[in-house]
């Protein structure tokens, strides 16, 4: 036993001789600038790393302080910089051969600076632009056992490796010309594994949004595009978790939307246009500004297109579901700067549509959208369908379209002991709750405000309501009705026939004025019962006043 592990230790003795011996018969260094060189041809940027050693243990050439350059007419500092790359080479090639195998590389905690110009091209698109596509007579191409010597002339469609990782990086996303906080990623990780540039490789990243959540893809990407890298084919599955689009630069703040959601998506590309559908879960929405979050959950799936190089696109449908409602969005949108080089604000054109929604499911998203009822009451009951356009830039967008309720109850609110004027039509009591037979009508919702416009409504304890009016942006009322009242309770003794000339007689063609001013809290409802009565009381004087002569 003694006799074995004094050989075991001999043994264990001489193999690290050797280990530590290694690096003073290579002198990795000098593969430095071969290596630089190789790297050039094949990415078209030049490439400059420190210092190289040779890591045995790793089997890899270790260089400190790598950089890549960017494309010059991007920027004129670098597009990558890492504090070591790790290059994993053959042994044996390269302590009896003296040749540089390459088998991966790692680069360890990288700063990329990614940048797009306004006409849609990336500053990685010229990456391997202009690179030889067949190697020199008597080059030696990188692949897995090929040996990097002075003077080989590397192939584009060569290159190729066990895997590529990425460790703990920072990728920062520039827009040209600048106009908000450009957006970051921290811990970004990537490994790509077999390889090549000339054919298609598995991909798998995760990163950190600085503003909150994280991102995840796994895939495939390739062969990479000579002419433009950033229209190279793909095809991956996409989760991101907790993101916040306001913190994250995706939405503009002005817009008074906002959400955290979870994204799992799929997305295809063949490097001009990107296909893709996915499901969204959201929470925490808020559709207009001074609005509260939605109480509930929202699940939304899609499917869509989008142009890469034109930033443009269509949404063929995005559903939203709350309950058993279900709401359809589709249309397109365009960058602004497509119109106006000093805005990167978002150009749409969408339909919203709903037909005969529940009420009872449209509670979150009435909270989100700031709907505000009068007196803290409740909308209950009955369906709403709605068929809403939406365009404009995501800062100042105009909603308009038709919007209808049927059998709905507004619980908490007698609107009759609301209407000031003339106590008799004061009389009209609905109770603690108002029922609408029906509501239509056609809104237009902008910054400044919303108009409410050809409003035909239906309430059984009162009669038909048409009018028109206005809410401003600070939440004040201005509406002007006609309401054609329903009973002879509403108008005291005066009884049947009165409500008959109050209803304009046969013709029907008047009613009550009715102004509604306040705020959507506190509405001030004003009849003008005496007015009508002059009028009419000056009619009927002049049509018996011409029987007479």
């Amino acid at each position: 036993m003694k006799r074995w592990a004094k050989i075991l230790v001999a043994v264990t003795g001489f193999t690290v001789l050797v280990i530590v011996a290694i690096p003073l018969f290579v002198n990795a260094n000098t593969f430095r600038p071969a290596i630089e060189k190789q790297l050039k041809t094949v990415f078209g940027r030049e490439v400059k790393f420190g210092h190289l050693s040779l890591s045995v243990v790793s089997r890899s050439l270790v260089a400190k302080d790598l950089s890549v350059a960017d494309d010059p007419a991007f920027s004129e500092a670098p597009f990558l910089t890492a504090k070591e790359l790790r290059i994993g080479v053959s042994l044996r090639p390269l302590i009896f051969e003296h040749q540089v195998n390459l088998r991966s590389f790692r680069i360890e905690s990288p700063e990329i600076t990614v940048i797009r110009d306004a006409n849609g091209t990336w500053n990685f698109s010229s990456i391997g632009r202009g690179a030889a596509t067949r190697p020199a007579a008597g080059g030696a191409g990188v692949a897995p056992g090929s040996a990097i010597s002075k003077g080989a002339a590397l192939a584009l469609s060569d290159l190729s490796v066990g895997s590529i990782t990425i460790e703990d990086g920072r990728v920062t996303i520039v827009s040209l010309p600048a106009h908000d906080q450009p957006r970051g990623y921290e811990h970004v990780n990537l490994s790509a594994h077999d390889f090549s540039l000339a054919s298609r490789f598995p991909f798998e990243l995760s990163a950190n949004l600085s503003a909150g959540g994280t991102i995840s893809a796994t895939g495939h990407l390739g062969p990479m595009n000579r002419n433009d890298a950033a229209a190279s084919p793909a095809d991956a599955q996409f989760s991101v978790k907790a993101l916040d689009p306001v913190a994250a630069g995706f939405l503009d703040s002005h817009a008074g939307v906002s959400l955290i959601a979870d994204i799992d998506a799929h997305i295809v590309s063949d490097g001009q246009t990107l296909t893709t559908d996915g499901t969204v879960h959201i929470v925490n929405l808020i559709l207009r500004k001074g609005a509260t979050a939605a109480p509930k959950p929202l699940d939304l799936s899609y499917s869509g297109t989008h142009r890469l190089k034109q930033s443009t696109g269509e949404v063929q449908d995005a559903t939203v579901k709350a309950g058993d409602a279900t709401i359809h969005l589709s249309g397109t949108y365009q960058p602004v700067t497509a119109v106006a080089a000093d805005d990167e604000d978002q150009l749409l054109n969408l339909k919203l549509v709903g037909e005969s929604l529940p009420i009872d499911e449209l509670q979150p998203l009435m909270t989100a959208a700031g709907v505000r009822l009068p007196n803290g009451s409740v909308l209950k009951g009955g369906t709403l369908s709605m068929n809403l356009g939406i365009t404009g830039q995501t800062k100042s967008l105009i909603i308009t379209g038709p919007i209808a309720l049927a059998n709905a109850r507004l619980i908490g609110f007698d609107i009759g002991s609301k209407i000031h004027g003339i106590a008799a039509l004061s009389g009209v009591k609905t109770g603690d709750t108002t029922e609408f037979e029906k509501l239509r009508v056609y809104v237009r919702i902008t910054n400044g405000g919303v108009v409410a416009s050809k409003i035909d409504a239906v309430i059984p304890a009162m009669g038909e309501l048409t009018g028109s009016g206005t809410v401003s942006p600070d939440n004040q009322l201005d509406f002007n009705l006609l309401a054609k009242v329903a009973s002879a309770n509403g108008v005291g003794k005066v009884g049947v026939g009165f409500l008959t000339i109050l209803n304009g007689g046969s013709s029907g063609k008047s009613g009550v004025p009715m102004r509604i001013t306040g705020t959507p809290d506190e509405p001030y409802i004003t009849a003008d019962v005496g007015g009508v009565v002059q009028k009419k009381a000056k009619s009927i004087a002049s049509i018996f006043g011409g029987k007479k002569k």
